[in-house]
């Protein structure tokens, strides 16, 4: 009997991933338990004592050996009873311990079912995870029985459960699947060095290399293809732009706005704004569909980008040439430091304000002031130019729409 008690212990241990000393120290508190019980005396001085090498159990009552069989069977039902609460808290905590350690790595699951929008899903025989709606790649969805791979996002202890969360939508997660299919990011060869994610349309990953020798993008695309292509498959066809880090500000913009081709970028490091010149047949690439090429970018590269044309861009700069040369006509120098220092239109000088100017190009307080006012009053015609241009455009779209209706309306009377 005493064989058989070590052959649970043991089972119970291994099954539920509890620590076998933590089996021991319950049983011997549920003895105990039942014994007070039994007794009537919650103070009682009862002491168990389980032998972890024989499974013999010795029990005392106030000094005296305690036979702990004579008790029973509705001490043992309380034995019971609290050996199965102690239990399930072990369990609880094995599991919480054990996947907070794995907080923010990936696992392999298999999907169970849908409970309110979100999956449900095995991480193993013994503990179920939860993928919430907004964790899942929009557009995806899942059947009972298939394999899923997932980001641990968090581990939360409930009252009565530990509740996993999973993610497939965090930028974490790419991370983590190119450190699976790119040995030499996991080798500290190659560093993801920033990540800009919209899940399920688009990804932008800049990398880069320790070592001259390797390329980090041909490594992070692989052969034919192969690499990226087992990161895109997981995500389910989501376009992932591998960009070249480069510490230059203007590089790494003009990188990560690729597949486009841009002429020109002028940098404000006071507005943390990055103007990009790029010519009619490249700008809706370089913004992208619905803005997303350009907002991505700006996410990787930490600056907020302004895409014009060449007409556009020339248009600001003389704007801000007559502006300027209204306040400062003898400085024939002043507009080439203002574009220096990434002011390309009035709209940008109304925004830097005049301390900047006073910092940066050493100019007279007096004047920086004068040239910001002008600037304000600049700014005030052209919104409100464009206010009058956006009505006009509005109107004639109105005017077109209701004379194709009233075409219509004439077709079908004949």
């Amino acid at each position: 009997m005493n064989q058989e008690l070590i052959r649970i212990v043991d089972n119970i241990a291994r099954d539920r991933n509890i620590d076998k000393e933590s089996i021991f120290a319950d049983l011997e508190e549920a003895m105990v338990s039942a014994a007070r019980k039994h007794f009537g005396e919650p103070e009682l001085d009862v002491q168990v004592k389980i032998d972890r090498g024989t499974g013999q159990v010795t029990a005392f009552k106030e000094g005296k050996e305690l036979d702990i069989r004579d008790l029973g069977r509705i001490p043992a039902q309380t034995a019971k009873q609290v050996m199965i609460q102690k239990i399930r808290a072990d369990e609880r905590q094995s599991i919480y311990t054990e996947f907070s350690r794995h907080k923010g790595t990936i696992v392999s699951s298999t999907v169970v079912r849908y409970e309110g929008g979100s999956v449900v899903v095995n991480l193993n025989q013994r503990v179920e995870a939860f993928l919430p709606r907004n964790e899942q790649i929009m557009g995806q969805s899942h059947r009972p029985g298939e394999r899923l791979r997932a980001l641990i996002l968090d581990v939360k202890e409930a009252s009565s459960q530990v509740k996993i969360i999973l993610s497939r939508t965090h930028p974490d997660f790419i991370k983590k699947l190119f450190e699976l299919e790119v040995p030499e990011i996991t080798e500290g060869i190659i560093e993801i060095r920033a990540l800009a994610r919209e899940a399920g349309y688009r990804t932008k990953v800049a990398v880069a290399s320790i070592d001259e020798k390797v390329d980090p993008v041909g490594a992070c695309v692989g052969v034919r293809g192969s690499r990226i292509k087992s990161i895109v498959d997981e995500l389910g066809g989501e376009k992932i732009d591998i960009v070249r880090w480069n510490e230059s500000s203007q590089v790494l913009i003009t990188n990560a706005l690729m597949p486009s081709k841009v002429s020109e970028i002028a940098l404000c490091f006071e507005l943390g704004r990055a103007t990009v010149v790029a010519d009619e047949d490249q700008l809706s690439l370089a913004i992208g569909k619905h803005g997303q090429n350009v907002r991505l970018a700006a996410r990787l590269t930490g600056w907020d980008i302004d895409i014009l044309t060449p007409d556009e861009y020339n248009d600001g700069i003389e704007k801000l040439t007559v502006c300027v040369k209204k306040v400062a006509p003898e400085d024939d120098t002043l507009v080439d430091k203002l574009i220096a220092l990434g002011i390309i239109s009035v709209l940008d000088l109304d925004d830097v304000g005049p301390e900047p100017l006073v910092s940066e190009l050493d100019l007279d307080k007096d004047l920086a002031e004068r040239l910001v006012v002008a600037a304000t009053e600049e700014a005030k015609i052209i919104a409100a130019e464009s206010k009058e241009n956006q009505a006009e455009a509005m109107l004639k779209k109105e005017t077109e729409e209701a004379r194709r209706r009233q075409e219509q309306s004439g077709d079908n009377s004949q």
